[in-house]
C-alpha cells in the first residue's frame, strides 16, 4: 500500500492505492480518467496517514481492493497541505501529458 500526497491543478489530495509506485502507469491512466493529468506526487508513510485520519483510514481501506486500485483518503488541499510537513517529503514524482 502506498500513500501519496499530489498536488495538482486544483491543490493536494490525498491518495491511498495498491500500485507499486506513484507513477505506475496504470496509476497514471486511472488518475488521466478522472482528470487529473498533470501533477507532482510525493510519496507519505502510511503509518503517519493512519496516525492522523484514524477510523476514516480504515473506512477508506476497507473500500480498497487489494490490486490495481486507489482511493481518494482527503481532498481538502488546505487539510492535507498543513497535516503534513514538507521537510519531510521526499523525492518527488512529475507527470505531466504529452501534447
Amino acid at each position: 500500500m502506498k500513500a501519496g500526497i499530489f498536488f495538482t491543478g486544483t491543490g493536494p489530495i490525498l491518495i491511498l492505492t495498491t500500485y507499486d509506485s506513484l507513477d505506475d502507469i496504470n496509476l497514471v491512466i486511472k488518475l488521466a480518467a478522472k482528470g487529473i493529468k498533470k501533477y507532482i506526487a510525493y510519496e507519505v508513510p502510511e503509518s503517519k496517514v493512519k496516525e492522523l485520519y484514524g477510523k476514516h483510514y480504515e473506512v477508506i481501506l476497507g473500500d480498497l481492493k487489494q490490486a490495481d486500485d486507489l482511493r481518494v483518503m482527503d481532498y481538502d488541499g488546505h487539510h492535507v497541505f498543513y497535516n503534513f510537513s514538507l521537510k519531510s517529503l521526499g523525492q518527488p514524482v512529475y507527470h505531466e501529458e504529452d501534447g
